[in-house]
């Protein structure tokens, strides 16, 4: 496998005073869309309109994050605690279907009568 190289970011690149790009803008609405699906006690309640440099979006992205990961493992805590409920196997079988269809009873042969 080739190795590729990968340069390093120049100093100058790291600016968390800079106003927020429109990329890092729609991460953050996605992120809220997750974090409203959040039970009530996870959310942050932070104004997402009210980020402004990439310093905000990173602390927004770190507390949204990390309540991701505490309501998943309280759900998962949640789960183990529960007793498993008792599960039965079903031995049956389906009985044959009926035909429905009317059958006509075979027709009589007349016999010829003496006289």
């Amino acid at each position: 496998m080739a190795i590729i190289k990968v340069p390093v970011a120049p100093s100058s690149s790291m600016n968390q005073d800079r106003v927020v790009s429109g990329l890092l803008k729609s991460q953050i609405l996605h992120l809220q869309e997750a974090e409203l699906r959040l039970p009530a006690k996870y959310q942050t309640n932070i104004y997402i309109h009210s980020i402004r440099t990439e310093r905000d979006a990173g602390e927004y992205i770190r507390q949204v994050t990390e309540a991701i990961h505490s309501a998943h493992a309280s759900r998962l805590r949640l789960i183990k605690k529960r007793k498993p409920t008792p599960t039965f196997e079903i031995a049956a079988a389906a009985a044959e279907p009926r035909d429905t269809r009317t059958k006509k009873a075979p027709a009589k042969k007349k016999k010829k009568g003496r006289k």
